[in-house]
C-alpha cells in the first residue's frame, strides 16, 4: 500500500544523515527507500557497498574537521612572555 502512494504521487524524501557538506542520505518517508548522492551529484539507491564509502567517508570528513578547528585554535591562543 505504500509502495502505490509512492507509485501515484513520487517519493517524499527527507534528509538522514549529512555525509559530508555535498553528499547526504536519504530515505523516503512513506515506503523508506534509500538513496544518496554519488560523485557527481546524483542521486542514486544506496546499496550497502555505498554505506560503507559513506562510513568511511563521514569519519574522515569529520576528522579533517576536527583537525582544522583544532589549528584554528592554536592560532587564537595569546601568548605571554615574561
Amino acid at each position: 500500500m505504500k509502495n502505490i502512494h509512492c507509485l501515484v504521487f513520487g517519493h517524499d524524501f527527507k534528509v538522514t544523515r549529512n555525509v559530508t557538506y555535498h553528499v547526504k542520505e536519504y530515505a523516503c518517508k512513506t515506503c523508506n527507500k534509500q538513496l544518496t548522492t554519488n560523485s557527481s551529484g546524483n542521486l542514486i539507491e544506496l546499496t550497502p557497498k555505498l554505506k560503507e564509502i559513506n562510513d568511511v567517508l563521514e569519519r574522515i570528513h569529520h576528522k579533517r574537521l576536527s583537525k582544522t578547528n583544532l589549528q584554528r585554535f592554536n592560532c587564537e591562543l595569546l601568548v605571554f612572555s615574561h
